[in-house]
């Protein structure tokens, strides 16, 4: 079944962020398009996605389907192989519960710590709804990792570690007070492949938004794994004449040193995004560990 997604700019948008790994984390397939937030390339993208007039949607065979949540309950019917509720009847009717209270609640925690991945910011000034938002999800995570004994939500990732990803990503990238406990279960977020990856492209597709950023804040280094050094570079000899993701020719405008090594690429996106975080891409990986 051949599916196509259409997201929000990776940076920012946490809806797009669920829907994407949806797909990434569970090894379905999958065809990405961009819309651009806040302009008007935005809605033409969408067209073809009607009636959905939001982020994230997908549609396969014809089929149309808007709304994490429903996206979720759709992907897992028509790929039961996948795993994305966990098998046991009890603990898929806890992880539906705890995805859906995360789908429509926590509104002080997301008003006051929208999501960005640039980097960490301190933390803002606590108030009564934001900490009850705090005590409220470590409740729901202690509760699903003290019954399954980790180190996902439910053992294994399931749809429900997917949909509180951007939730880390606040927790991480404002600061918040956690218990050690959740603390570890963001790292755990902040390290999945998937989420490095998603995150690294955020990077390549850099498009700085004024209503999510924040420019009187000063900046820390993100709290997750540290990307290997790496720069794009000019007028070099690559080590690799094909790019290690698409197999096309290197480019010679697409070219990058990592960790001390030319690496070429078919195009600046692949080039970008290795740059921004190299060991998140196991095709990259493995070439800079041959040479």
């Amino acid at each position: 079944m051949a599916y196509e997604l259409v997201i929000g700019d990776r940076m920012y948008s946490s809806w797009s962020l669920r829907g994407w790994l949806l797909f990434a984390a569970f090894g379905i397939p999958v065809s990405t398009r961009l819309a651009p937030m806040y302009s008007p390339q935005f809605a033409e993208e969408l067209k073809a996605f009607a009636p959905s007039r939001l982020v994230p949607a997908m549609k396969s065979d014809g089929r149309l389907c808007w709304d994490s949540l429903a996206m979720a309950e759709t992907l897992a019917a028509e790929n039961p192989q996948a795993g994305l509720w966990p098998a046991n009847a009890a603990d898929r009717a806890l992880a539906r519960s705890i995805t859906a209270e995360m789908h429509s609640g926590f509104s002080s925690l997301r008003g006051t710590c929208p999501m960005t991945l640039r980097a960490r910011y301190d933390c803002p000034d606590m108030t009564d709804a934001l900490s009850a938002d705090l005590e409220r999800l470590q409740t729901l995570w202690s509760l699903a990792l003290e019954r399954s004994g980790g180190p996902w939500l439910f053992g294994s990732y399931t749809a429900a570690d997917a949909f509180f990803a951007p939730v880390a990503a606040r927790i991480a990238g404002w600061s918040l007070p956690v218990l050690p406990a959740s603390l570890a279960y963001v790292k755990m977020h902040l390290a999945h492949l998937p989420f490095r990856q998603w995150r690294a492209m955020a990077f390549a597709a850099d498009r700085p938004l004024a209503a999510y950023e924040t420019p009187a804040r000063p900046e820390h280094p993100w709290p997750g794994p540290a990307p290997l050094p790496a720069e794009p570079v000019t007028g070099a000899t690559a080590a690799n004449s094909d790019c290690p993701f698409s197999g096309k020719p290197v480019q010679p405008d697409s070219l990058a040193r990592i960790d001390g090594h030319v690496i070429g690429f078919c195009n600046r996106f692949c080039r970008d995004k290795s740059v921004a975080d190299a060991e998140a891409w196991p095709e990259l990986k493995a070439l800079l560990q041959g040479l």
